[in-house]
């Protein structure tokens, strides 16, 4: 009897929770649910303040927009007007979209097949032959343009887009995220091939690039929109303005304007069309590696 009274007397004082220590937590939870709040419409201005602003400026009368202080909120679309008139727009488009598009395809071409010869491949020196690629991500891009720009000009393909195109055929971090995804893949799939007399091509073709579609898809679109925004290396090889990308357009005519923030607004504009384009299409596979990226 005693010892049933003691048990009762310890499930009441010690088997729930005091109700000072469940408001404390409570407390607790609900700082830091607002702190996290906070801390999140924070990020949130600061990424789509600049985009909101942009198209605010790109859709206000220049007008009002030169005046001290700007008058924001005068809709216009004449800084749209004025850039669609220059007749090589739509050629800084193009040349944009070959330049970005052909890199991409190569990327993805060249990064999988030497990520693939690094996860699959078994031959001397094969991690510290990885590593130095690895150690190439250190060098800054600003070293190795002297030499690129001489190599361009010995080849005589300074001023095309072949300049701006060759130097990016390959990645190293792209080799290196391709091959880690790679590495995920069950080698009992090699092995069968191999043993049903599968060369490494069709291994590569048949087995691992359908398995890497993920990777694939979200490698790309990190390529595509970083050469899409490129500006230093376009700038230093292209010399004609029929060869210009959009980003080197659009700044030549940004000096020819005198700064013109409305122009240059609806330019960014038009420039960030495709980026979301192409995001939007390839969003799925983005998402399907993050979730098997997550798993594995």
């Amino acid at each position: 009897m005693i010892w049933s009274l003691r048990s009762i007397k310890s499930k009441i004082f010690f088997g729930r929770p005091k109700p000072f220590k469940e408001a404390k937590s409570l407390k607790f939870s609900r700082k830091g649910m607002a702190l996290s709040v906070i801390v999140l419409l924070f990020g949130l201005v600061l990424t789509v303040g600049p985009l909101v602003w942009m198209l605010i400026c790109a859709f206000t009368d220049p007008v009002a927009l030169s005046e001290r202080p700007p008058r924001y909120g005068v809709f216009s679309i004449s800084n749209f007007r004025v850039l669609l008139a220059n007749d090589k727009l739509i050629v800084w488009f193009l040349n944009s979209f070959l330049v970005a598009g052909g890199i991409t395809l190569g990327q993805i071409l060249l990064n999988s097949l030497a990520a693939f010869g690094f996860s699959v491949g078994r031959f001397r020196g094969r991690e510290p032959l990885f590593f130095c690629v690895l150690g190439t991500m250190m060098v800054p891009g600003q070293i190795v343009m002297l030499p690129l720009f001489l190599y361009m000009a010995k080849w005589n393909l300074i001023d095309t887009l072949w300049a701006v195109i060759l130097p990016f055929l390959s990645a190293p971090f792209g080799i290196y995220m391709i091959r880690q995804y790679m590495d995920s893949i069950p080698k009992e799939l090699l092995d069968a091939a191999r043993i049903d007399g599968a060369s490494e091509w069709s291994i590569f073709k048949d087995i691992y690039v359908p398995l890497s579609k993920p990777i694939l898809a979200t490698s790309g679109i990190f390529i595509f929109m970083t050469q899409w925004n490129a500006f230093l290396w376009p700038l230093v090889t292209l010399n004609s303005s029929s060869n210009y990308t959009l980003t080197v357009g659009l700044s030549i005519l940004q000096d020819q304007q005198i700064m013109d923030y409305g122009l240059l607004m609806a330019g960014a504009s038009l420039a960030a069309i495709p980026m979301v384009g192409v995001f939007c299409l390839f969003s799925r596979h983005l998402m399907e590696g993050m979730r098997s990226g997550a798993i594995k």
